[in-house]
């Protein structure tokens, strides 16, 4: 099989879809891989490493989607639409519900479109979105610390405080990889954090993690509105896979939160948790709504991008593999982990959250594919 390794264009998107390392995995297996010049550049990875490794360079974004399959990081931008032709399997992140001109782009294009945020394993994780929910999660306070402060438009908290004066007030609605992530880097920065999940049993376990340090919460309307109204700065951190996010925060809701504090929606891939929630990017990261900060950036692991091309690729590499070595149909079909990422086929829904979400029928993959 052809495969292509496209140079991201997303705003500030310095992460690349295969390593050499991963590139000579699948020469070695016998695909042909094509890599965009420049690509891996930005994280270490110059196109020297590419042809030692056994990959074809190439100039042209157009050479490298006349692949079979195209491996990348982010869904694809208007500019890549036009590049894309019926039956070519993309493979990387799409984030299809919030974002219907891409949905019916690729719908038009007729492709295969299996996302990296709906593949499970075989015990129904999410293995290649898990490396990318750590680092959003880690980076969160991080974000969410730099935006509270004065030039930003914050309210001057420091997120540790210092002796006699209290640390900052975070609430993190989610417990799952982001949440957990975000609260292991916010306790360690000295804030009081509380954390909420529909799931006692789940925040039991974290409370037999994180000890006393950490308050927790079962996540309702009557809980999340008055911690909201009190927080320094709220992480949104809830996930659906596949699915839009649920807003669990209004826009009336900012009326009673302090001018300057923070929001952090890094469930903004999927159309964030808040109703002022827009997407960012990584070069104006955040904008002020009734006084409250909001920082919105869809691709933030790319903030740390090297680390996260790392931990991305040996996630889908395995998967890669497969895909390349059986082809579509065997794949889905011997591979419920990857039926489960088939999102779009030849024009046609193949994910039931994402039908419901978009008002689309839904066709079962293994039809879809027959």
């Amino acid at each position: 099989m052809r495969i292509g390794v496209p140079r991201e264009i997303k705003n500030h998107e310095y992460r690349v879809g295969l390593t050499p390392a991963g590139a000579r995995a699948l020469v070695g297996a016998g695909h042909r891989v094509i890599v965009q010049a420049g690509a891996g550049v930005k994280v270490g990875f110059p196109d020297g490493q590419y042809r030692a490794a056994g990959a074809q360079v190439v100039t042209s974004a157009q050479d490298v989607y006349a692949c079979d399959m195209v491996i990348k990081v982010k869904e694809l931008q208007s500019a890549e639409f036009a590049l894309t032709h019926p039956g070519q399997i993309l493979f990387c992140y799409h984030h299809f519900a919030p974002d219907p001109a891409l949905t019916q782009a690729m719908l038009d294009a007729r492709a295969a479109c299996v996302a990296y945020e709906t593949v499970t394993d075989a015990g129904g994780n999410l293995p290649l979105l898990v490396p990318m929910s750590q680092i959003a999660g880690r980076l969160a306070p991080q974000v969410g610390a730099w935006s509270l402060q004065m030039a930003n438009g914050g309210s001057g908290v420091l997120l540790g405080g210092v002796p006699g004066v209290a640390p900052a007030k975070v609430v993190i609605i989610g417990g799952g990889t982001v949440g957990v992530h975000a609260a292991r880097i916010a306790l360690g920065m000295g804030a009081e954090v509380t954390l909420l999940d529909r799931s006692a049993a789940r925040l039991a376990r974290l409370e037999e993690v994180f000890g006393a340090r950490l308050k927790t919460a079962i996540s309702s309307e009557q809980t999340i509105a008055p911690l909201a109204h009190d927080a320094d700065l709220v992480i949104g951190a809830v996930l659906l896979p596949g699915k839009l996010a649920p807003r669990l925060i209004r826009r009336n809701d900012l009326k009673q939160m302090r001018a300057g504090s923070v929001i952090v929606d890094v469930a903004i891939d999927q159309g964030g948790i808040c109703e002022s929630s827009r997407p960012t990017s990584h070069s104006e990261p955040i904008y002020a709504e009734q006084g409250v900060i909001h920082y919105c950036v869809p691709n933030m692991p790319s903030a740390a991008a090297r680390t996260a091309t790392l931990a991305l690729t040996q996630a889908t590499l395995p998967y890669a593999l497969e895909l390349a070595g059986k082809g579509l149909r065997r794949a889905i079909a011997e591979n419920a982990g990857l039926r489960a990422g088939l999102q779009l086929h030849a024009g046609q829904v193949t994910h039931a959250g994402l039908a419901q979400d978009t008002g689309r029928d839904f066709v079962d993959p293994l039809q879809a594919v027959a």
